[in-house]
């Protein structure tokens, strides 16, 4: 069990002292953040801004402009809402090379309530044009994306957790931003496509299921943006059936994002795991998982509901 965001600051480190050339900012939570690693190997390519996350956001885009690459990082919640303007007008539309690392995202910011949970972040960066949205679904996916992204210029969101989560992948994968991962089960029942934490909820689901004798495919969407159709829609038509799981809002996030796709393309049997249209409130992170139904429990109520209505 590791936490994506201890990943993000131990990949920061490393890339750090193999490119000169890159920069953190944060907004005066670096402990939380984990960009505080870089901040003490590199004070003089590290900025605090404090609690200024507008401020945040300009300082990454001036020092790219100046032709860094930069990770600005903070808590979700604060990295996407706050400064989305200038994520929007100074950042993406000038196609500037900030990697926004968001930490505390979802509800792992559990205890310190809805102001701290992070539901619609995807949804507000996904929305913006240039803006490339990644979500790992576990530590060493998290260590390759951050070495995905700053292989690409561009801006990108890239969503962490606070919580330690399950291993899915080791040292040796890569991430692939213009693919779907690997499919991580395989059947022709239903198809499971999940992102960040839901991925190994997913899992456990579909493990659970195939005593009953249901087979799934789970398919991990960790690349949102740019988002691959192809892989979707040759899987929706394999399986008939398709069911997402996101620690986000079913408005905007990964939900929508399939349903757009299928809507289009093949239309298919689509039920949606997520927040629904509502505000959270505080508790451990399996209380209010298990309030807003994402727990493995739901997954596999949703894989049964549309295993039925496809029949």
């Amino acid at each position: 069990m590791r936490s994506t965001r201890d990943a993000f600051g131990e990949q920061l480190l490393a890339i750090g002292a193999r490119r000169p050339d890159v920069f953190a900012v944060d907004a005066d939570l670096s402990c939380s953040t984990m960009t505080a690693k870089f901040a003490a190997k590199y004070p003089e390519r590290f900025v605090n801004v404090g609690c200024a996350e507008q401020d945040l956001m300009g300082t990454a885009a001036g020092l790219a402009i100046g032709g860094k690459c930069v990770f600005a990082s903070t808590h979700s919640s604060f990295a996407t809402g706050r400064p989305w303007e200038q994520i929007r007008t100074t950042i993406a539309h000038d196609n500037l090379d900030v990697k926004i690392a968001a930490t505390h995202a979802g509800l792992t910011n559990s205890v310190d309530g809805y102001t701290h949970h992070s539901m619609e972040d995807i949804a507000l960066m996904r929305v913006i044009p240039n803006m490339g949205v990644v979500v790992p679904a576990d530590y060493f996916e998290a260590k390759a994306a951050v070495d995905a992204i700053t292989d690409v210029k561009g801006p990108f969101f890239l969503r962490l957790s606070r919580t330690k989560t399950p291993l899915i992948f080791n040292e040796r994968y890569k991430l692939d931003l213009k693919k779907l991962s690997p499919v991580l089960e395989s059947g022709t029942d239903c198809l499971v496509v999940a992102c960040g934490v839901m991925v190994p909820e997913a899992m456990a689901a579909v493990s659970e299921l195939a005593s009953a004798g249901l087979r799934c495919t789970v398919l991990n969407a960790s690349v949102i943006k740019p988002f691959d159709r192809d892989t979707l829609i040759k899987l929706a038509k394999a399986c008939g059936a398709v069911v997402t799981a996101e620690e986000h809002s079913i408005i905007g996030g990964l939900g929508s994002q399939v349903c757009e796709v299928l809507c289009e393309e093949y239309p298919v049997l689509v039920k949606r795991i997520g927040l629904k249209d509502r505000f959270t409130s505080s508790g451990s992170p399996e209380e209010l998982y298990k309030a807003y139904g994402l727990t493995k429990m739901d997954i596999s109520n949703a894989i049964r509901d549309v295993v039925i209505r496809k029949k």
